[in-house]
């Protein structure tokens, strides 16, 4: 299932590079020589420039300049993970994030080139899906959905951590700038934009097994409902119901039987999985000294792992985890013994013997842990590439969504109760009878932990009426550790611009974090 569209983006890389230093990086140039309008006729060229538009979703974990993952980028302002790593100065931004003092040259500089090139990317496949050749109409249609809503998906993460961004929806002329929105104004720009694609039904609800990795109709509404329950739009909450419902009522997409089993590589794109980022160690591109922005496998894994680990576990000797991301002991206490997440979720090497890093627990990832199995194929450095895919949509989720979008619309809490139990049923646990709000958030901390939405559920919370404990401003606060010193307030929702794009964009504002 892995060789499919996103594995050949280290060659669609070459056709569509961005490169950072001059006007050239919005040129997009045919390596072949022949114009644009005579090269992209083909559904197989078309579908290489869509490649390039998909390939900045493996960017993150390691572009080259930095380590961003979006799980730990989703897991360092929340309440479940300590940064870890060396010291307080490695990777010093996770650091500074953490304590919720980050600044213009301590934040996620590279999420924002590393997304406003898929942005480029996707208005360029756009484009291109409209220029006359030989591609069917049916093929172009649904190219240029794909890339509208890979484009939405950017914004969305964009939106998420820097809320006021620069907006548009085709490619730049000088001065290669574009006015910057606020958060409100980018999200009533998004939603019309997702709603004509979903509208457009062109989007199967699931693709065949050899297209894994493409965006879905599923996926439009997991993304619909995203977008509008972080940003507690009641307009739009019946509406993304009814989405969860369709994906619910829906035959391709079921819970997974067990839990484990969805972290395997046999797990990937089971009948839980709405969209996962697809990763490879096979034919691996990406090594050391080498254009990181390669096809390949993911660093992710040797980031949240033991550093000088002395084999066992399924993880030989020799290998060489960088420690971040340790997990804290209150969250591996949250769960209940008989949760069968918990030792999924937390891989608990207490009595192990490596070489501890600061903030070390001997509790890490689980769901991402490093195995000898998911590198062994790797021709290149194997500490870049595991082939450990990112889940970003699970069934779960769709039902948990349900079960709080019901009582946010006055729906039947009972029907509710049904969906959050099918999630604790395979989980070990009892059933509950009445659910609130709280108690689906809870459940979601359960489900997701270490799956980077944490702190999101945390930071829309304040916005819901009836959650009283699963708050920001009650979770992130100071700990006990003195690891945390400062207290999430609602001017932290955004997190700081870099100061590298202030300089290139005077019109920039800088957010008031």
């Amino acid at each position: 299932m892995k060789k499919h569209i996103i594995i050949i983006a280290g060659f669609c890389a070459a056709v569509l590079m961005l490169a950072s230093c001059s006007d050239e990086f919005l040129e997009v140039k045919n390596p072949t020589g022949e114009p644009l309008e005579e090269y992209y006729t083909t559904e197989e060229t078309l579908n290489e420039a869509l490649t390039s538009a998909y390939a900045p979703l493996h960017w993150p974990d390691w572009d080259g300049t930095a380590y961003n993952d979006l799980t730990v980028d989703g897991e360092i302002m929340g309440d479940d993970f300590w940064v870890g790593g060396a010291n307080a100065t490695d990777n010093e931004h996770w650091h500074k994030l953490f304590n919720f003092e980050g600044n213009g040259n301590q934040t996620l500089a590279t999420l924002w080139g590393d997304f406003y090139s898929g942005i480029k990317r996707c208005n360029d496949a756009i484009k291109y899906a409209g220029w006359p050749g030989k591609a069917s109409d049916n093929f172009r249609r649904s190219m240029e959905m794909q890339a509208r809503l890979l484009r939405v998906y950017y914004y969305n993460i964009l939106w998420h951590y820097y809320g006021n961004v620069p907006f548009y929806l085709e490619n730049l002329a000088l001065p290669y700038t574009a006015p910057q929105l606020t958060a409100d104004e980018i999200y009533n720009q998004l939603l019309p934009e997702l709603e004509e694609i979903i509208a457009s039904n062109v989007l199967p609800m699931r693709w065949e097994a050899a297209e894994s990795g493409r965006v879905s109709q599923a996926f439009a509404y997991m993304l619909y409902a995203e977008m509008v329950m972080y940003q507690n739009d009641a307009a739009r909450l019946p509406q993304a119901l009814k989405y969860m419902k369709q994906i619910i009522g829906d035959s391709s997409y079921s819970l997974n039987p067990d839990f484990a089993d969805l972290w395997s590589e046999n797990g990937e794109w089971c009948s839980e999985s709405i969209f996962e980022i697809n990763y490879n160690d096979d034919q691996a591109q990406r090594d050391w000294g080498d254009a990181a922005i390669n096809a390949g496998g993911t660093v992710f894994p040797t980031l949240c792992s033991p550093n000088s680990w002395g084999g066992g576990e399924g993880w030989d000797s020799g290998n060489d985890g960088w420690g971040f991301l340790p997990v804290k002991l209150e969250t591996y206490n949250m769960y209940a013994e008989n949760d069968k997440r918990r030792d999924v979720t937390i891989w608990d090497v207490r009595g192990y013997t490596y070489t501890e890093r600061y903030q070390d627990t001997h509790l890490w990832h689980g769901k991402y842990r490093p195995q000898s199995a998911n590198n062994k194929d790797c021709p290149t450095s194997k500490n870049l590439n595991y082939n450990n895919n990112k889940r970003i949509y699970r069934y779960a989720e769709t039902l948990l969504n349900a079960a709080e979008l019901l009582l946010e619309t006055g729906g039947s809490a009972s029907e509710a109760a049904g969906y959050v139990n099918e999630v604790r049923a395979r989980a070990g646990l009892e059933a509950l009878t009445n659910v609130t709000l709280d108690d689906i958030l809870n459940e979601r901390h359960l489900e997701f932990c270490g799956e980077g939405k944490r702190y999101f559920d945390l930071v829309r919370a304040e916005g819901i009426s009836g959650v009283t404990t699963e708050k920001a401003t009650v979770k992130l606060v100071p700990d006990t550790y003195g690891y945390r010193t400062n207290s999430w307030t609602p001017s932290k929702k955004h997190i700081p611009l870099a100061q590298s794009e202030l300089d290139a964009d005077p019109t920039l504002v800088q957010n008031n974090y």
